[in-house]
């Protein structure tokens, strides 16, 4: 058995270009790794085989199979899955004798009783944050909705539906997801702001490694940064497809850009998402 260790962000904030990072860094291979490999590296916990496998009493099932039981995720309620969460972390610290790389978008919070981060099979998390006025604009093309509803989701208490394929999320508001992964300094949790992996990638992911007790040589540190960069992510998706782009969207890989969203939000729109995030936005040196 393994522990876990969180890829924690809220949406659009750069987890899925850490997960190639690492994905790619580990695997050290001779050109890019798979997009859709990202799911074999680091697992999702929300993912619902986890579930279905507690639901069949197979808690040793640690690959997707056809279930037997006459009960489906999708039928849980939310109180259900709350209560069941503990018993997948549990599951997944078993698909890994070494540490097991978990992706969340859960805000960590107690949510209906339970905690949506079982600190018990954790060995750590690495938290992404970005600039709140770039995650509205992502989100919207993401979501396939206008900036101003993108908004106003970062601004409410944020939370999915269960599905066949994935059991709800807690995420709550941007502020809320942010304060609640980083508001206690702990030697277990490292956090990195999206626009440092932009501006400085050897010294920011370098120090993703260092946390994470990997002595990677520097040509093997700058071929990783090289493979998981956002124009061959981009381009990999234009020729591979990725599964876990969106129906609304023509591209997951939009543009990838830091402060993007000057050119697009217009003053209003600032002024929204300033009023409502501006104490964690400061925090995190994001200025107007």
């Amino acid at each position: 058995m393994g522990k876990l260790i969180w890829l924690a962000s809220f949406p659009k904030s750069g987890n899925t270009w850490l997960r190639a990072f690492l994905h790619n860094l580990l695997m050290n291979p001779e050109r890019p790794v798979p997009l859709d490999d990202l799911v074999r590296f680091c697992h999702q916990d929300s993912d619902a085989q986890w579930f279905q496998a507690v639901l069949d009493g197979r808690s040793d099932q640690i690959t997707p199979y056809q279930s037997d039981s006459q009960r489906r995720t999708a039928d849980l309620s939310k109180e259900e899955v709350a209560r069941l969460r503990p018993l997948t972390h549990e599951i997944l610290t078993r698909t890994h004798p070494d540490s097991v790389f978990v992706k969340t978008h859960n805000a960590l919070v107690v949510n209906r009783g339970t905690s949506t981060i079982t600190m018990a099979h954790t060995a750590g998390a690495i938290y992404v944050v970005r600039n709140p006025l770039d995650v509205a604009v992502s989100y919207a093309d993401h979501l396939g909705v206008s900036i101003d509803e993108a908004i106003t989701r970062l601004a409410s208490k944020m939370e999915t539906s269960n599905t066949a394929r994935a059991v709800y999320e807690y995420r709550g508001n941007w502020s809320e997801h942010v304060e609640s992964w980083t508001r206690a300094n702990s030697p277990g949790l490292y956090v990195v702001r999206y626009e440092d992996l932009q501006a400085k990638p050897e010294a920011a992911f370098g120090a993703i490694c260092q946390f994470l007790g990997l002595g990677a040589a520097p040509e093997r540190l700058r071929k990783a940064i090289e493979f998981s960069a956002f124009e061959q992510l981009s381009r990999q998706e234009a020729e591979e497809g990725f599964r876990e782009r969106t129906a609304a969207q023509q591209k997951f890989f939009r543009q990838g850009k830091v402060g993007g969203w000057r050119e697009v939000l217009t003053p209003a729109q600032v002024a929204r998402l300033a009023a409502r995030h501006g104490a964690q936005m400061a925090r995190f040196g994001y200025k107007i």
